[in-house]
């Protein structure tokens, strides 16, 4: 028999990164039953899955790890042969398919949203949050609010009450750091470098956009104080 969505209960789409963090913080403050998924899709690291571990166990919620596999994909994030980009200027701008960085991994958020509705229908959510944002961001095109507006009309099409929520999505990464701050959000656990090295490069496209936001709000990243 299928289960009623629960209006309140969510599931957490959670990297172990910056946004995804504030995301889950935000749904918790807004009084969500929040279940978390990650996903291990052949990334070059495990830093990032091992930070949303501790994070959904700080907040007290309940996670799942999804493994996958995506041997098509040539991203810099999951080639480990590639090297990846660094910098480059930081543009806010969507851009075309032809001039995304190597980092973009091609339908990627359509790959974990699917399992997050299979999941959300599963267990009765009736929300999916993501941390996508579309401000200081690389111009991938399923961060873009376009995307998760067809997303939702998809979605009311089927008949379902789910909705995708993304809070983020229109602001700039000192937004997002002061809005989770505000929220108590464990930035000091949070990892975004591209890479797994023991400290964060600083040089990629994600530590430059989190260096930026923690500079604009005035504030030294706990990330980085953790590490000295």
């Amino acid at each position: 028999m299928k289960k009623e969505n629960n209006p309140k209960k969510a599931v957490v789409l959670l990297s172990g990164g910056l946004d995804s963090a504030t995301v889950l913080y935000h749904a918790k403050a807004k009084g969500y039953e929040c279940h978390c998924l990650l996903f291990r899709y052949g990334q070059r690291h495990e830093k990032e899955l091992k930070a949303a571990r501790q994070i959904a166990k700080k907040a007290g919620c309940f996670f799942h790890v999804i493994a996958i596999t995506l041997p098509w994909c040539t991203s810099s994030l999951t080639d480990r042969t590639q090297q990846l980009p660094s910098g480059h200027r930081l543009e806010k701008k969507a851009m075309p398919l032809v001039s995304l960085p190597t980092t973009y991994v091609p339908g990627r958020n359509t790959i974990f949203i699917s399992f997050a509705l299979s999941f959300a229908e599963t267990i009765g959510a009736g929300t999916i949050f993501i941390g996508a944002n579309a401000v200081d961001y690389s111009g991938y095109p399923d961060c873009r609010p376009d995307y998760y507006t067809a997303w939702n009309r998809l979605l009311r099409s089927l008949g379902t009450t789910m909705k995708i929520q993304t809070p983020l999505i229109r602001l700039t990464k000192e937004g997002i750091i002061r809005a989770g701050l505000a929220l108590g959000v464990p930035y000091g656990l949070t990892w975004s470098c591209y890479k797994g090295a023991s400290t964060p490069c600083g040089e990629c496209d994600s530590c430059r956009y989190r260096a930026k936001g923690f500079r604009k709000a005035g504030i030294g990243d706990p990330a980085l104080k953790k590490l000295t």
